[in-house]
């Protein structure tokens, strides 16, 4: 993929917040006390990896990648109800010698996830099924391609091009869902959710509609339904936190098919204050863009920077 493909000002704004050194640390002793009940995390991360060879008889590839990343949560309660806003931003860039010479850089990761979530805590039954509102978005950075295959179908005016061929970029897709259910929040660390929702498949470039299912003539697919989800957080080890997200989503407008299901999990492994290790795996399944089941795994060691 071509740097010029990159948005600039998104990209400029992740690599400026991880690579500012007033920034690492705790919140500066300086600044004045957080009267508003709200609690931060902000923390941003720098990973790389290098592989040179040179009459290496074995065989290898040289290879250079770079991957920033942020991820923010901000909570407040107050008089029953609880709200958290959650971002997750990555890009990540990966340049090999067998890449073409026109594409000198092609993306490793891709992600922009915000999540907001809106829960009232009451008595009685109120206080064991909460209820809750909430809104995600799941979308990327840059344009995306295949480099293997091309998924067009014949007809299709990019069906006969050779790969690599565009599948994706800013807002197309991006999938948005809201619900309004109850929680069940048994420990801290684990919840469950039923609610009714709604979820909408953008795709604002015309010509990777149909990838997505999405009328041609028409920017989004909207589908009703329900959602069952489910977040485990917690320490399993010491400096070694488990992070995992379930949501399968039933439609109503297509009760022959099976749910959308999306299962996200993330491992980080504290080295010490600023090094960590990550595992990223995330399965996801929608008939609407593909019958198989979609597979993501990154690994990565970096330096970790707290912003807030």
């Amino acid at each position: 993929m071509s740097i010029r493909a990159l948005p600039s000002v998104v990209l400029g704004v992740l690599l400026i917040l991880a690579m500012s050194p007033q920034h690492v640390g705790a919140q500066s002793a300086d600044a004045p006390p957080d009267t508003t009940g709200w609690t931060y995390d902000l923390a941003g991360k720098l990973s790389g990896s290098q592989a040179a060879y040179k009459d290496w008889q074995e065989g290898g590839l040289n290879t250079l990648s770079f991957t920033t990343s942020i991820d923010g949560t901000a909570q407040r309660s107050t008089d029953g109800w609880t709200q958290t806003h959650e971002l997750r931003l990555g890009f990540g860039i990966i340049s090999s010698e067998d890449d073409e010479p026109d594409e000198p850089l092609r993306k490793s990761t891709d992600q922009i996830r915000a999540q907001t979530n809106l829960r009232y805590t009451g008595s009685g039954f109120f206080r064991v099924f909460k209820p809750t509102i909430s809104a995600r978005l799941r979308t990327q950075f840059a344009k995306g391609f295949d480099y293997t295959n091309n998924p067009f179908p014949e007809g299709h005016p990019s069906a006969g091009e050779d790969p690599p061929v565009q599948t994706s970029e800013f807002f197309a897709p991006a999938f948005i869902t809201e619900t309004i259910g109850l929680t069940y929040n048994p420990k801290e660390w684990y919840t469950v959710r039923l609610s009714a929702a709604s979820k909408q498949t953008v795709v604002r470039d015309q010509d990777l509609r149909i990838l997505y299912d999405v009328d041609p003539n028409e920017s989004t697919r909207v589908e009703a339904g329900a959602e069952l989800a489910a977040t485990f957080s917690r320490e399993i080890f010491t400096n070694v936190r488990y992070k995992s997200s379930a949501n399968v989503f039933f439609s109503f407008n297509q009760t022959e098919n099976p749910p959308d299901v999306l299962w996200e999990n993330y491992i980080t492994m504290q080295v010490n204050s600023w090094l960590t290790t990550d595992l990223e795996f995330v399965a996801l399944f929608d008939e609407n863009t593909s019958d198989a089941i979609q597979l993501k795994e990154v690994l990565s060691v970096g330096v970790t920077f707290v912003l807030i």
